[in-house]
């Protein structure tokens, strides 16, 4: 059973179709109680980090999270600013984040991206893992990704970057700190690649 945090901010209905297409039962939470029994969590994210900070923090649904995903170790997947807010800090606000994962949010630096529209990182983009985490399986080659995004995640431990990409500079477009994952792309608008992905994270 995948829960999808639902606190105001992501497009879950994508999340519930990808599923139902791959036959994986899904639930939303949209309270503390919601969250009860959960096994696989999913938090997604757009917009601004202190929006969706101020969103969760105030669901009801934030002291539970991190207990389950800190004490109890339930796997939990954060999408786009998802990921971002389970780094420390962002600099795109001043709220805290989760601090799941040893990990800052950082700008791109527009003078190093040779692109017309610099910011922001908008489009398919490749996808690079670096190692042989499962939830990777069979994305290995060629695997692209839809991104949507003006700040990427630095992980303080090289070792904790799961997969890279490049613009103008290589990032961290996925990370894994024990249970908990990050990935900076939308799955959930990556079509075919997406699909795999999300039921990678269903089978972990």
């Amino acid at each position: 059973m995948i829960t999808i945090i639902d606190y105001g901010v992501g497009n879950i209905n994508a999340f519930v179709n990808v599923y139902k297409r791959v036959d994986v039962p899904v639930k939303i939470a949209r309270s503390k109680e919601d969250l009860s029994g959960a096994e696989k969590l999913i938090l997604p994210g757009v917009g601004h980090f202190d929006y969706a900070m101020k969103k969760l923090n105030d669901s009801g649904m934030r002291e539970e999270l991190d207990h389950l995903v800190l004490h109890q170790n339930i796997p939990v997947i954060g999408i786009c600013v998802g990921m971002q807010m389970m780094a420390n800090y962002s600099e795109e606000g001043k709220y805290e984040g989760l601090k799941w994962i040893d990990a800052s949010v950082k700008k791109f630096d527009e003078t190093k991206i040779h692109q017309i529209t610099r910011l922001p990182h908008m489009g398919w983009n490749d996808v690079k893992p670096t190692g042989n985490n499962p939830l990777f399986q069979g994305l290995e080659n060629d695997a692209i990704f839809y991104f949507l995004h003006s700040y990427y995640f630095e992980c303080k431990h090289p070792e904790e970057v799961l997969a890279v990409s490049d613009y103008g500079v290589e990032f961290a477009s996925a990370a894994h700190h024990q249970n908990k994952y990050g990935i900076q792309f939308h799955p959930e608008k990556s079509h075919h690649y997406g699909e795999i992905l999300l039921h990678n994270f269903a089978k972990l």
